[in-house]
């Protein structure tokens, strides 16, 4: 499945067969605000696929995807995100306090974050 139609080839957005009322799982390897999976999902469900969940490798945990997927009624469920990654790193110093609090400064508001000193 693809967010849009393939420009060459066959030019699908779903390949393979998909029978009106089968149960469907997609996964994605990351997700921020969920568009691209959605939009596929959207299409499986206009070909009659019945979507059970998401899944992905990674999510940003970002309210959009929140707002997307619950708007959706589509459940997520991701193998590891954002929080637990800075957390981990934090544990490791990697990372120290001040650059732990602007990555969580850039989760709750990524489009406003500014590289705080």
């Amino acid at each position: 499945m693809r967010s849009k139609p393939k420009d060459h080839g066959a030019g699908r957005q779903i390949e393979g067969v998909l029978k009106p009322g089968e149960k469907v799982v997609m996964l994605d390897d990351l997700i921020s605000t969920g568009g691209s999976v959605l939009q596929a999902a959207e299409a499986v469900q206009a070909a009659g696929g019945l979507i059970q969940a998401v899944g992905s490798i990674f999510s940003y945990g970002l309210d959009a995807a929140t707002r997307n997927f619950a708007a959706a009624k589509l459940p997520l469920f991701s193998l590891s995100n954002y929080s637990e990654l800075i957390k981990v790193a934090r544990d490791a110093d990697y990372i120290n306090d001040d650059e732990l609090a602007s990555l969580h400064a850039w989760r709750q508001d990524p489009e406003h974050w500014d590289v705080q000193a």
